[in-house]
């Protein structure tokens, strides 16, 4: 008999954070790919509650079907190299989007993603870069009034200063799907002096 498994969403929604063995955040892998990772052996440690249970084969002399409990949080055998301990996270819209939480950050008004545009703060036509420090979420209406100048000359402060996000802010703010023991252990390791929201 076959215990209850929770699972939180679809299976297909859940992903599993990696870490190394030392505990290092690398990142989000699918389910898939922490199954072939316990099959082979490459699981050093676990935390938290299984979250969901994979059903294997059938055993032709038994007759039990194979079960594999998944953990939420897995590290791996093997060590994370010195570079990428925090890496930099990509810069995407979607990515800007989530850590300006879909707010404009000249009329602070919340919008939907197809709304929203990706504003640089110092223009690229003024030596502007395009990078987490000078970029902001902004909607259209703010981003064509400010146009090529800066808050300043355009009379627009900004709401907030841009930031790199961290890589486990970045982590949190790519999953819609987070289970309770994950968002935990990421929280608890947050940088001290992130921006303030």
């Amino acid at each position: 008999m076959l215990a209850e498994v929770r699972t939180i969403g679809t299976i297909h929604g859940t992903r599993v954070l990696s870490l190394d063995a030392s505990g290092r955040i690398m990142d989000w892998i699918s389910w898939q790919d922490a199954t072939c990772l316990y099959v082979r052996g490459a699981i050093a440690w676990t935390l938290g509650d299984p979250c969901l249970t994979i059903h294997g084969g059938t055993n032709r002399h038994s007759g039990a079907q194979s079960t594999l409990d998944l953990h939420p949080i897995i590290a791996t055998t093997g060590h994370a190299r010195i570079g990428s301990i925090d890496p930099a996270p990509a810069l995407t819209n979607v990515a800007l989007f989530a850590r300006d939480r879909m707010i404009c950050m000249y009329c602070g008004n919340h919008y939907s993603r197809g709304e929203l545009t990706r504003d640089h703060v110092i223009p690229i036509s003024k030596g502007g870069r395009d990078n987490w420090q000078n970029v902001v979420t902004a909607c259209l209406h703010c981003n064509v009034r400010k146009g090529s100048r800066t808050p300043q000359q355009a009379h627009m402060p900004l709401l907030a200063v841009p930031y790199r996000p961290s890589w486990v802010e970045h982590l949190i703010l790519s999953n819609r799907n987070i289970l309770a023991d994950q968002m935990e252990f990421l929280v608890n390791h947050l940088p001290r002096d992130r921006r303030p929201h």
